[in-house]
C-alpha cells in the first residue's frame, strides 16, 4: 500500500492550495488534499465557525480514505494547528500517523505581539491583515466580486481558530517536523511546538513570509520523503 498524504489547507484555502507540490513528490505516495465545507468542491455546504466540528470534518474524511498503510497528516497556518488535534484523534483509536509535518505556525499558545479575533475585524481592517499576511492575489482585493466570495470563507476559518490559543495541554505521541519562513513574525518560536509532541522534534526555517510554501515546493516534498524513508527504515518496511 502506498503511503498516505494527507493535507489540511490554510485559511480561506481549498483542496487545490496544495496542487504546487503535486508534481514534486514521489508516485509512490498518495497525495490527498481535503477541504472544508462552503469552498472548492464542497462550496454547496454550510461554511464551519466551530474548531471540534472542523477537527470532526476532516477526521470522518481521512477515516474513509484510510488505507490502513502509513501516512502522514501536512496542514500550513490554520491547517498545522487542526493537524495537531486531528493527529490527537486518530492515535485515540489507536491508528497513529508516521508524522505531522506543520507549516507557517508556529503552535498554539505562541507569543504574538497582538491578540486579534480576526473574523470580527471591519472590512477595512481585515483587508488590511489579509494583505499584511499574504498569500491572495492583489486582483481578489480590486474586484469586489471576488473578495465577497473570498472574505465570508476566510472569516469563518479565523473564528474556527479563535480561542485556540488558550489550548496548551495537548500532548501527541507522533513525530512533529515544522517549517516556518524567516519573515513570519512568531518564527523565533518555532520550538514551541516541542512541547506538544512526546515523539522525536525537527524544524527548519527557510526563506520567505507566511506563504514561503510556494517557493519550497521540492523542499517540502523532500521533508515528506524523508520522514516516510525514516519510518521504512525504523521498522524495515518495504511500502
Amino acid at each position: 500500500m502506498k503511503p498516505q498524504l494527507f493535507l489540511l489547507h490554510f485559511a480561506g484555502g481549498s483542496m487545490f492550495s496544495f496542487d504546487f507540490l503535486k508534481m514534486h513528490l514521489d508516485l509512490d505516495v498518495e497525495f490527498i488534499p481535503l477541504e472544508l465545507p462552503g469552498r472548492g468542491n464542497r462550496y454547496s455546504e454550510n461554511l464551519l465557525k466551530n474548531l471540534d466540528e472542523a477537527i470532526e470534518d476532516y477526521f470522518n474524511q481521512i477515516r474513509k480514505l484510510r488505507n490502513r498503510g502509513p501516512f502522514i497528516i501536512y496542514g500550513h497556518s490554520m491547517g498545522a494547528s487542526l493537524g495537531l488535534f486531528l493527529t490527537s484523534k486518530f492515535e485515540a483509536i489507536n491508528d497513529f500517523p508516521i508524522h505531522l509535518i506543520v507549516s507557517g505556525n508556529a503552535g498554539p499558545g505562541a507569543k504574538k505581539e497582538e491578540i486579534i479575533c480576526y473574523h470580527k475585524l471591519d472590512d477595512i481592517q481585515f483587508k488590511d491583515k489579509l494583505k499584511e499576511l499574504g498569500g491572495m492575489p492583489e486582483e481578489v482585493f480590486d474586484n469586489d466580486d471576488l473578495y465577497n466570495h473570498f472574505a465570508p470563507i476566510i472569516r469563518s476559518d479565523f473564528e474556527c481558530l479563535d480561542n485556540l490559543d488558550q489550548i496548551e495541554t495537548i500532548q501527541i505521541n507522533t513525530e512533529i517536523y515544522a517549517i516556518m519562513g524567516e519573515d513570519e513574525k512568531t518564527s523565533c518560536e518555532i520550538d514551541n511546538w516541542k512541547k506538544f509532541t512526546k515523539g522525536s522534534f525537527q524544524n527548519k526555517i527557510v526563506s520567505g513570509n507566511h506563504f514561503f510554501i510556494y517557493d519550497h515546493p521540492k523542499e517540502i516534498a523532500n521533508i515528506v520523503t524523508d520522514c516516510i524513508n525514516k519510518f521504512k527504515n525504523k521498522y524495515s518496511l518495504s511500502v
